[in-house]
């Protein structure tokens, strides 16, 4: 099904925050735009310092003091959440849109039983009695996993491992049963046995609630299994998006190749992992055009002067190269690119026979 028939629970529009600190303005966000759809897992990729979590917390109206949304907007039920004030950020926060952060104790008060934290948003939300949010509560607790836990209600956060507070506070985005929930980079904190088991959770979560969520993380293969669509971030835009079959094997933009070629290969046994050369750009002062133009081997003349605008690879997929402009130099990519495109196109064929073969 292609995006324009599905039904946009979120949009963000030409988005646009900076923070003032002692050095100067730092452009966190530059026009940032994309769509997430119903009951859609929508991943937000790239490096540290990239405008990821800048993004997140902007849709929650979380961001610093010295944040200034300069222009954009980012609306929800036909409204602009820019336009509203911190009291009416309130009533959404929690009861229309939850978010799961990365380090649980930080999310969690030591001093509070898990089981009235994981309530009290139900209770403030919904004005529902005590006895009735713990039900909720302790529902929400099984659901997610926690053993026991009628009894572990009890308890307080320093009792739990990693990886149950981060259910706990996976429970307390959950209870008042949000449409959206955003999730930033919330297994970063954990070891790689408990992250899979996290995102196993939110995957299954999204299915069994319908909820939609946008999953915050610098890592493009931990999102592989549990994306619908991937947006690529970098120095403040989204250079790419698609959905994950087009983003893993027909990337178009080489910032996407390098984070592909960070982990191991797909096919061939290779061991050795890639780094992408040099570092981000200081955002107090973006460089000219294409931002990623310093470190991409790629480049021509034009990335320097002029940032490019979105090419359209297909009807959900469009990058920000010049690669891809009318015109364009043929280039090859990397062999790791090259070796998965080849899958891409193999799986195109056999789509098509497949449709041929419903025609007959």
């Amino acid at each position: 099904m292609e995006n324009e028939s599905k039904e946009i629970a979120l949009q963000v529009k030409d988005l646009d925050i900076s923070f003032n600190i002692y050095e100067g303005e730092v452009r966190a966000l530059r026009s940032v735009s994309f769509e997430l759809y119903k009951g859609e897992t929508l991943a937000i990729v790239g490096e540290s310092g990239c405008g990821k979590s800048v993004t997140a917390k902007s849709i929650m109206r979380l961001l610093p003091g010295s944040a200034r949304i300069n222009s954009g907007s980012i609306i929800f039920h036909g409204e602009d959440l820019v336009k509203k004030s911190q009291r009416e950020m309130q009533k959404i926060r929690s009861r229309s849109i939850g978010m799961v952060f990365q380090d649980p104790m930080t999310s969690l008060d030591p001093t509070m039983s898990i089981g009235k934290q994981v309530a009290e948003s139900l209770r403030l939300h919904k004005k529902v009695s005590t006895q009735e949010s713990l039900e909720e509560a302790r529902r929400l607790l099984e659901l997610v996993g926690i053993p026991d836990a009628g009894r572990r209600m009890k308890c307080y956060p320093h009792q739990f491992s990693g990886g149950q507070r981060q259910r706990i506070v996976i429970a307390a985005a959950l209870i008042c049963s949000p449409e959206i929930i955003i999730a930033d980079e919330p297994t970063t904190a954990l070891d790689v046995t408990v992250q899979a088991q996290i995102l196993e959770l939110l995957k299954e979560l999204k299915t069994k609630l319908n909820t939609s969520v946008i999953f915050i993380t610098h890592n493009l293969g931990a999102v592989a299994n549990i994306a619908d669509r991937i947006a690529v971030m970098y120095a403040g835009k989204i250079v790419e998006i698609g959905s994950v079959w087009e983003m893993f094997y027909n990337p178009q933009h080489p910032y996407t190749w390098g984070l592909l070629a960070s982990f191991p290969a797909i096919d061939d046994g290779e061991k050795r992992l890639h780094a992408i050369p040099g570092m981000p750009p200081n955002m107090i002062h973006p460089p000219e055009g294409d931002a990623f133009h310093l470190r991409n081997p790629y480049a021509m003349k034009i990335d320097a002067v002029a940032a490019p605008p979105f090419f359209s690879v297909s009807p959900t997929h469009k990058a920000a190269t010049w690669l891809l402009a009318p015109g364009a130099p043929s280039i090859v990519p990397p062999p790791e690119i090259l070796r998965r495109r080849e899958i891409f196109k193999q799986y195109q064929i056999r789509g098509e026979k497949n449709d041929d073969d419903r025609g007959d």
